[in-house]
């Protein structure tokens, strides 16, 4: 059976915790409610919320795509039908090697980042779930409604290619992509 002081000590800790976490949700429906956090786009997150929401949509993508097994992304013929994607539907706000997002893709925020690590960053059914779904409030569409899968997988082969390409082999594949128009 407890002491009188070990009981005052638990009653003590549950009342503190009690208190801060009423405090916390209060300070929190003070925040909501109140309008003052700017969710305006042409401001960026405060630090804390940025780290918070960066952390949750990596756990959330890496759960999420869990499942998803990738094809062979080594073909040449794959990597080129994704470099048309790619140039076509991701280059405006995540540019490429050498070449800068659009000024709509700037304006963007959180600001789209660029891809050529991401395949460092990400596995490849990581890299296509988040192209298929997109990201909420990221401006990141999801592209499951506009693209065919195999050009989805196509995408990430050529995201695999980023990281080596120089922005001289980036522009041999604009070209092509302007030559096949």
């Amino acid at each position: 059976m407890p002491t009188d002081r070990t009981r005052l000590i638990l009653k003590t800790t549950a009342a503190t915790l009690a208190l801060a976490g009423s405090a916390a949700l209060l300070a929190g429906a003070a925040l909501l409610w109140s309008g003052w956090y700017n969710v305006g786009s042409t401001d960026q997150h405060l630090q804390p919320v940025h780290s918070l929401l960066e952390k949750a949509m990596h756990r959330s993508v890496r759960h999420h795509a869990r499942e998803v097994v990738a094809p062979a992304l080594d073909d040449a013929a794959r990597i080129g039908r994704g470099a048309q994607v790619y140039i076509r539907n991701c280059q405006q706000c995540h540019g490429g090697p050498g070449v800068s997002p659009e000024d709509f893709g700037k304006s963007i925020q959180p600001v789209p980042g660029p891809l050529v690590d991401a395949a460092r960053r990400w596995k490849p059914r990581e890299l296509y779930w988040i192209t298929r779904h997109g990201i909420k409030m990221t401006g990141m569409p999801a592209w499951e409604f506009h693209l065919a899968d195999d050009d989805l997988w196509n995408v990430v082969a050529f995201m695999q290619q980023l990281p080596r390409l120089t922005p001289r082999d980036y522009a041999a594949y604009v070209a092509l992509q302007g030559a096949a128009r």
